[in-house]
């Protein structure tokens, strides 16, 4: 089964205390692994086991991993008040008002946010139970993140299959017409001969080795082999259970080639429009796989 290389995933976790972790995970895609943490500045730690965690889930793409960490009810017990710094700050708010010749009147709320004034005990980032939480928001948060992937990765192996099937059809086109080539190369050459006055015996030794040459480079039968081979292959990609973008990508580039190869080649009339037609269908295969973990 494919798996696509974008999608979101979240995970929530809980201490003891009341502490609500999230994580969230986002990927575009990358040819390589590529993975963003970012984490309060109290759990940066974690970002060690998080790799590891995110590298066995995932393979390649661009991802972002972001944290956040909600405990203000956890901490609604453990906030202390500096009063000394507090008063002091208000005393000197208030003169500084009456020298203005403004009203005495101090907002205390508005002093709480002053640097020092409150401080609360924060978790440890030491805690074994808090690098838990993060552990478990983070795989809760690639779980959902893979199942959002895998979803998309379906809809692409659908897409990538009836592509194949079209190519798959015009590989039979080009095999028919191709088919009697050596007949008719033959039949080509004997004629402009004839026509031309030159007398020459069908069996002739130095006549059937132009013959064999000019046959020969014309003929597709080889690349017609290896494009049949290579659907067959794609066809296992596509049913795979592991990751096989990077495998798509270079069996595409080999597809592409052999077809090259082949419209060069290939001297049948009626070739060429079905030759770009295919190449054109797999450039959409190309940009396509490039989705595909």
């Amino acid at each position: 089964m494919l798996l696509s290389m974008t999608g979101f995933g979240r995970g929530e976790s809980s201490c003891s205390n009341g502490a609500k972790i999230t994580v969230a995970v986002a990927s575009v895609n990358r040819k390589q692994l590529e993975i963003r943490f970012s984490l309060p500045q109290d759990m940066a730690a974690f970002e060690i086991p998080g790799r590891k965690l995110v590298s066995q889930a995932i393979s390649r793409g661009s991802l972002q991993v972001r944290c956040t960490v909600c405990d203000a009810a956890a901490r609604a017990d453990n906030f202390e008040v500096n009063t000394a710094l507090l008063d002091k700050l208000v005393r000197e708010c208030r003169a500084a008002r009456v020298r203005a010749n403004m009203s005495p009147e101090v907002a205390v709320e508005n002093l709480v946010t002053v640097p020092g004034v409150l401080s609360g005990q924060k978790e440890n980032s030491d805690s074994p139970e808090l690098q838990q939480a993060f552990e478990n928001a983070l795989l809760a948060a690639l779980e959902d993140f893979n199942n959002m992937r895998r979803i998309e990765g379906e809809a692409l192996a659908a897409d990538l299959l009836s592509r194949l099937e079209k190519l798959e059809a015009w590989h039979r086109e080009l095999a028919e017409l191709t088919a009697a080539y050596p007949e008719m190369a033959e039949e080509r050459i004997m004629s402009r001969l004839e026509n031309s006055n030159l007398p020459v015996s069908a069996d002739d030794p130095a006549l059937l080795r132009e013959l064999l040459f000019y046959v020969d480079k014309g003929d597709v039968t080889e690349e017609l082999t290896r494009l049949a081979s290579h659907f067959v292959q794609f066809r296992a990609f596509l049913a795979s259970e592991t990751p096989c973008g990077r495998n798509m990508d270079f069996l595409a580039q080999e597809i592409f080639r052999e077809i090259t190869t082949l419209g060069n080649k290939a001297a049948v009339g009626g070739a060429s429009p079905t030759v770009v037609a295919f190449k054109a269908e797999m450039e959409k295969i190309r940009e396509q796989i490039q989705n595909v973990e």
